[in-house]
Protein backbone atom coordinates (compact mmCIF):
# COMPACT_ATOMS: atom_id res chain seq x y z
CA UNK A 1 0.00 0.00 0.00
CA UNK A 2 1.50 3.33 -0.71
CA UNK A 3 1.10 6.20 1.53
CA UNK A 4 0.90 9.80 0.88
CA UNK A 5 3.49 12.44 2.90
CA UNK A 6 1.04 15.17 4.69
CA UNK A 7 1.68 16.77 7.54
CA UNK A 8 0.42 15.31 10.45
CA UNK A 9 1.21 11.95 9.52
CA UNK A 10 0.67 8.94 6.69
CA UNK A 11 -2.25 8.34 5.34
CA UNK A 12 -2.73 5.60 2.88
CA UNK A 13 -3.57 7.22 -0.61
CA UNK A 14 -7.33 6.23 -1.80
CA UNK A 15 -8.85 5.78 2.19
CA UNK A 16 -11.42 9.18 1.69
CA UNK A 17 -12.89 6.96 -1.97
CA UNK A 18 -16.07 5.68 -1.42
CA UNK A 19 -17.64 2.22 -3.34
CA UNK A 20 -20.07 3.17 -5.87
CA UNK A 21 -23.65 2.05 -4.97
CA UNK A 22 -25.34 -0.46 -7.31
CA UNK A 23 -29.02 -0.48 -8.12
CA UNK A 24 -31.34 -2.97 -6.75
CA UNK A 25 -34.82 -3.38 -7.02
CA UNK A 26 -36.80 -5.23 -4.39
CA UNK A 27 -39.09 -8.30 -5.23
CA UNK A 28 -41.35 -7.49 -3.23
CA UNK A 29 -42.55 -3.81 -3.59
CA UNK A 30 -40.46 -2.82 -6.60
CA UNK A 31 -38.46 -0.16 -4.66
CA UNK A 32 -35.07 1.35 -5.86
CA UNK A 33 -32.57 0.72 -3.47
CA UNK A 34 -28.81 1.93 -3.89
CA UNK A 35 -26.50 -0.44 -2.32
CA UNK A 36 -22.65 -0.61 -1.75
CA UNK A 37 -19.67 -2.85 -0.97
CA UNK A 38 -20.11 -4.48 2.81
CA UNK A 39 -23.62 -3.22 3.38
CA UNK A 40 -26.42 -5.28 4.30
CA UNK A 41 -28.72 -6.25 1.65
CA UNK A 42 -31.93 -5.62 2.58
CA UNK A 43 -34.81 -3.24 0.96
CA UNK A 44 -35.08 0.45 2.54
CA UNK A 45 -38.78 0.35 2.06
CA UNK A 46 -40.07 -2.57 3.42
CA UNK A 47 -36.95 -4.69 4.87
CA UNK A 48 -37.05 -7.65 2.35
CA UNK A 49 -33.79 -9.35 1.51
CA UNK A 50 -34.54 -10.54 -2.24
CA UNK A 51 -32.91 -8.01 -4.82
CA UNK A 52 -32.78 -7.94 -8.28
CA UNK A 53 -29.80 -6.31 -10.16
CA UNK A 54 -30.95 -3.37 -12.30
CA UNK A 55 -29.93 -3.98 -16.30
CA UNK A 56 -27.01 -2.19 -17.23
CA UNK A 57 -28.05 0.77 -20.13
CA UNK A 58 -24.57 -0.21 -22.02
CA UNK A 59 -25.15 -2.58 -24.75
CA UNK A 60 -23.22 -5.30 -24.16
CA UNK A 61 -21.88 -8.18 -27.13
CA UNK A 62 -20.27 -11.42 -27.23
CA UNK A 63 -19.03 -13.07 -29.62
CA UNK A 64 -20.24 -16.66 -30.25
CA UNK A 65 -18.22 -19.37 -31.79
Amino acid sequence: MSYAARPGGAVPIGAGLRQPAVEYICADCSAINEIRAREPIRCRECGHRIMYKKRTKNMLHFEAR
